[in-house]
């Protein structure tokens, strides 16, 4: 589902190159939930914005569902994005403008679909928050708006979930309510996941942890707990 090959990415700093990521390569199965992990300045959310073609490499080719994100046009990507990927940030990103049903709707309505509605209202309650559906993100606590945007990012029904620190502003308990959902998604859905997190323990609960150290892929194996125990 999700392939890296000799990933790098480059960036200028003053007078002098600033290497990110240097030389990365794996590749992820379909269905397969993976943390990645790592140091801040490691390049975890670097990478997570590669894939899913928010950015470009410098060298290397990224392949999603076989096709080359690398070689794809902006109009390409924002296809690519709408139709298989779905993203979950730290800082929600939701739409304040919008209710909590018409950030979750907008995904789909984008895409045309036409039963928007109902499966806008099926995500809600999926996630808990059929009776917030009215509110406005500034309404919401912190867990509601994560909530909401882990409903957004399932509205496309994509095959990938790329996941930036979901817990990262988020008390323990809603950080773990958070998680739970996610996963739990995650199964029914059969879709690939990959979350970047700090957090170790989130981290070894997931099939596989990928470790970056300074750009670097530093380990690549079995988390010691797996997800599906």
């Amino acid at each position: 589902m999700i392939e890296l090959k000799n990933v790098s990415k480059v960036v200028r700093s003053g007078a002098d190159d600033l290497t990110i990521l240097d030389d990365v390569s794996f590749a992820i199965p379909d269905g397969e939930f993976v943390a990645i992990t790592g140091a801040s300045g490691s390049g975890k959310s670097t990478l997570l914005g590669l894939i899913a073609g928010l950015d470009a490499p410098s060298d290397g080719a990224i392949l999603i569902d076989n096709a080359d994100v690398t070689k794809m046009s902006e109009d390409e990507l924002a296809t690519l994005r709408s139709e298989k990927v779905g993203f979950v940030f730290q800082s929600f990103h939701l739409i304040p403008s919008l209710t909590a049903f018409e950030n979750v709707m907008i995904p789909m309505e984008i895409l045309g679909l036409k039963d928007a509605k109902t499966r806008a209202a099926e995500l809600l309650a999926q996630v808990g928050l059929t009776n917030r559906g009215h509110h406005y993100p500034t309404e919401l606590s912190g867990g509601e708006q994560q909530r909401i945007a882990i409903a957004r990012a399932f509205s496309n029904q994509p095959k990938i979930l790329l996941a930036d620190e979901p817990t990262g502003n988020l008390d323990s308990k809603n950080g773990a309510h958070i998680f739970e959902l996610m996963t739990d998604l995650h199964k029914q859905n059969n879709v690939t996941l990959v979350l970047v997190t700090h957090d170790q323990h989130l981290a070894e609960m997931a099939q596989r942890q990928i470790i970056l150290k300074d750009g670097r892929l530093l380990s690549d194996a079995k988390a010691t707990v797996s997800s599906e125990r």
